[in-house]
């Protein structure tokens, strides 16, 4: 989201982005938040609809140049989520999506997670992947 639409993590991103050295995975949920987090810039009115058709098209564009690689949910995600769940939310109080997220990673073998969300992020390392 912050390499498409300004917000105080967009400097961050784009010099993550310079480092990149290998695709960036993505799955459905990431894509589909990355989605409803554009729109909702424009429900908040903090972008013009304009501005936010552009940064899709920029996202799109990175997609087909390879800078981002769809990959698709694995089967197993929501019992290694669950797995997680029963570790975890007691002690940090995770949320869904966010474990959804980790777990699709892990099953994924992403090198590395990259998240502003410091919960993700705590939650990444505890379950042994390299964060941001």
């Amino acid at each position: 989201m912050s390499l498409y639409s300004p917000d105080v993590h967009s400097p961050r991103a784009a010099a993550r982005m310079t480092r990149l050295r290998a695709s960036v995975l993505l799955t459905p949920l990431g894509e589909a938040e990355l989605t409803n987090a554009l729109e909702l810039r424009i429900f908040r009115k903090e972008a013009f609809e304009m501005q936010i058709r552009q940064a899709q098209s920029k996202f799109r564009e990175h997609v087909i140049a390879g800078i981002f690689v769809l990959e698709g949910m694995p089967t197993t995600v929501y019992e290694r989520s669950k797995q997680i769940a029963r570790k975890r939310t007691a002690s940090l109080g995770m949320r869904t999506l966010d474990i959804l997220h980790v777990a699709s990673a892990l099953l994924l073998h992403a090198d590395r997670f990259w998240t502003f969300d410091q919960r993700q992020a705590k939650l990444a390392k505890l379950e042994g992947m390299r964060t941001n």
